[in-house]
């Protein structure tokens, strides 16, 4: 058999490396800054203490701009006329009654959404898996703090506001609290229902304190006399309330 003989193929030679162009040969920061330097006069007092190159405007130009930019302010109008004086001082007063109002309303919001937070918490509280009634003495107990939180909300929340002089925001959290009272829990034993009698009687002070202080819009006289008729079917603590509102649109109408 004759012998097969395989040829080696030859190995390619690689080339050596050309030599770079001097063009495009990286310089380094150093070269760079001390070309800079050079190409300036005085490149001395130019560079900074670490070797950097300075702006090309000098100390004084730029001092001279500034005081020339301040000189040109001062001599711009700084006084207003008496009609530009009334427009911003409108404006002023239109601004702060704005943020009044804003206040006032957020104020009303946040203490209405913790008094109806509170009445949750009551009801959260009550175990409704008993066999017997929910609305003894065990169940009484488990409620008791959370209704002393509704109580507390109802007198620091009036009080809060009569500090402040919202009268008008005053009579409607006594109204939203009176609603928000008549919808807790009635308990078997009479004796637990006196936190919710100390509630009205709360309530209905602070809206004779606002009525007292300001009278309702008369647009607003007929819906807020209905209002408080319908708390006179929960209690009657509101009775005094009812008569002042009445008196008022007897003597509107006349």
């Amino acid at each position: 058999m004759a012998n097969i003989c395989f040829e080696r193929r030859a190995l390619v030679e690689i080339p050596e490396p050309q030599p770079k162009i001097a063009g495009r040969l990286r310089r380094s920061y150093m070269d760079v800054l001390s070309t800079r330097a050079g190409s300036l006069p005085n490149s001395a007092a130019f560079l900074s203490k670490r070797g950097r190159p300075l702006v090309a405007c000098t100390q004084r130009q730029w001092i001279g701009e500034v005081d020339s930019r301040g000189e040109e302010v001062e001599k711009s109008p700084t006084t207003l006329s008496s009609q530009q004086l009334v427009q911003l001082l409108s404006s002023l007063i239109l601004l702060e009654q704005e943020q009044k109002c804003t206040e006032h309303t957020s104020n009303l919001k946040l203490l209405l959404e913790d008094l109806l937070q509170k009445k949750a918490s009551v009801y959260r509280s009550i175990p409704y898996s008993r066999l017997g009634s929910n609305r003894d003495a065990h169940c009484y107990r488990k409620a008791y703090p959370h209704l002393l939180a509704f109580k507390r909300s109802c007198q620091e929340g009036g009080q809060t506001l009569e500090r402040c002089g919202e009268w008008e925001s005053l009579l409607e959290f006594a109204l939203t609290g009176w609603r928000c009272t008549s919808e807790l829990p009635q308990w078997d034993t009479a004796s637990h229902n006196v936190i919710r009698e100390h509630c009205y009687s709360m309530l209905a002070k602070h809206c004779s304190t606002a009525l007292r202080h300001h009278q309702p819009a008369p647009s607003k006289v007929r819906e807020m006399l209905r209002r408080l008729k319908m708390t006179q079917g929960h209690n009657q603590q509101m009775s005094s309330c009812v008569e002042e509102l009445k008196q008022l649109l007897k003597d509107l109408k006349h």
